[in-house]
């Protein structure tokens, strides 16, 4: 049983599993003369190697592989690494084949923003120890929740062949394009799914948030004319405007005893934060009117530097997702081919797309035969390391006269706001906060 006194100087806080996160890996905390001495994110998952995995493989290969990475976002992996060699065989897909990508990222969107924010997040708020618990006193929540996910997959599941680890993605394309038959049954559960998206953002908005806003370097994708999925500059709130193929200019990684997932940071600044957050206050005035106003109807302004109400801002994306996913299909013409034509060359390709979690980045060198000689990806819960830590540090530093037990369940929520899916960065679990 916890302590629900503040922590003694010598005294040792450990939780052995941090549950509603996607991977394996520990905390540290050390306090010492009432200071925050030490914070680690101590990733111990092994590393998975996919980087190597890739060498030698046909660049054909390459969004198929790089969606094992991850269950929840695969769409994510196979669209950046599509975008990356279409780059280095200077391939530009446009037209229906473009919007179709957008509504397949749509649905990856809907259903990861919608298990996160009502199967992962809220039982923090709500006071509960999982979802499970949770549904027997908000039943409606929950099933609305598992509805709109449903949505969704339904999306994935139609345009990428099945809902995990979609097979209809191809370099230049898809295999095989819907009609526009048959995405007409979506229509009903999009409209629905933006109702539900209201609702799940109101229920969101009455939530009591810490009062914990830091001063964050954001950086997104921005797009001239859209809310960003698969195009776009990668910009900061600090001045950075560069093209994907700049990325390895501006940003680096490096390797800490703690952590078996490289932590990312940006030359000369440090760390930074990628994701809904970065996303909403970097593109605000690219989300679609009404999800603008049900943003400032759950209190948010045209920025939010409190990563507590993130989970505001996922409902926000989740809305303007149904909205966006709506637009396409009712628009939607047969392409006259499923894909275009790709020519190997020998070149570098660059690609960046944004991941329910932030950018994800993929360069590949290729041969003429279109091998792939070398390989870089970098996720966006890699990418977040540092500015956990950094919102531990700082959360704790302003809480230590917090009970124990609170203390505790604060730092294991301030992490799941990045919702990390630390197996992507290749896991956190246990939590040790020392004090003396």
């Amino acid at each position: 049983m916890k302590s629900k006194k503040p922590i003694g100087r010598s005294e040792i806080l450990k939780i052995n599993y941090l549950a509603r996160v996607e991977g394996e890996g520990a905390m540290y905390v050390r306090v010492k003369s009432g200071k925050v001495a030490d914070v680690k994110l101590r990733i111990f998952e092994p590393p998975r190697f996919f980087e190597a995995f890739l060498r030698g493989r046909r660049y054909s290969e390459a969004p198929d592989l790089t969606a094992r990475i991850c269950g929840i976002c695969p769409v994510a992996y196979q669209m950046s690494a599509c975008h990356a060699m279409e780059n280095a065989f200077g391939v530009l897909v446009q037209g229906q084949l473009r919007e179709l990508r957008r509504l397949l990222y749509c649905g990856e969107w809907i259903e990861s923003h919608v298990l996160h924010i009502a199967m992962l997040n809220a039982p923090d708020f709500l006071g509960y120890p999982d979802a499970i618990q949770m549904a027997r006193d908000h039943p409606d929540l929950v099933k609305l929740a598992l509805q709109l996910k449903k949505t969704g997959n339904s999306i994935v599941n139609l345009l990428g062949g099945r809902e995990i680890h979609p097979i209809n993605v191809r370099v230049g394309g898809f295999y095989r394009v819907p009609t526009k038959a048959e995405l007409e049954p979506l229509v009903e559960k999009l409209k629905w799914a933006q109702d539900a998206s209201l609702q799940l953002i109101k229920v969101a908005a009455g939530l009591t948030f810490p009062d914990f806003e830091q001063d964050y370097e954001f950086v997104a994708l921005r797009h001239p004319d859209e809310y960003p999925f698969n195009e776009g500059q990668i910009v900061s709130s600090r001045g950075i405007d560069i093209p994907a193929r700049e990325y390895d200019a501006h940003f680096a990684e490096e390797h800490v005893e703690h952590s078996n997932a490289l932590h990312s940071y940006i030359k000369g600044h440090g760390a930074y934060f990628v994701g809904p957050l970065a996303r909403y206050n970097l593109n605000f005035n690219r989300l679609s009117p009404m999800a603008q106003q049900a943003a400032k109807e759950a209190g948010l302004g045209e920025s939010c530097r409190n990563p507590f109400k993130s989970i505001i801002v996922r409902g926000v994306e989740t809305l303007w997702a149904c909205e966006e996913a709506l637009r396409i299909i009712t628009n939607y013409e047969m392409p006259p081919a499923p894909h275009v034509e790709i020519r190997p060359r020998t070149a570098v390709g660059y690609g960046c797309t944004e991941a329910p979690r932030g950018i994800l980045y993929h360069r590949y060198r290729l041969d003429n035969h279109g091998v792939i000689l070398d390989a870089t990806i970098i996720p966006p819960t890699s990418q977040n390391q540092k500015i956990i830590e950094n919102d531990l540090r700082n959360f704790v530093a302003e809480n230590l006269d917090l009970p124990t037990e609170k203390l505790s369940l604060r730092c294991e929520q301030a992490i799941r706001n990045y919702d990390p899916c630390i197996s992507c960065a290749t896991h956190f679990l246990k939590l040790t906060v020392e004090r003396d």
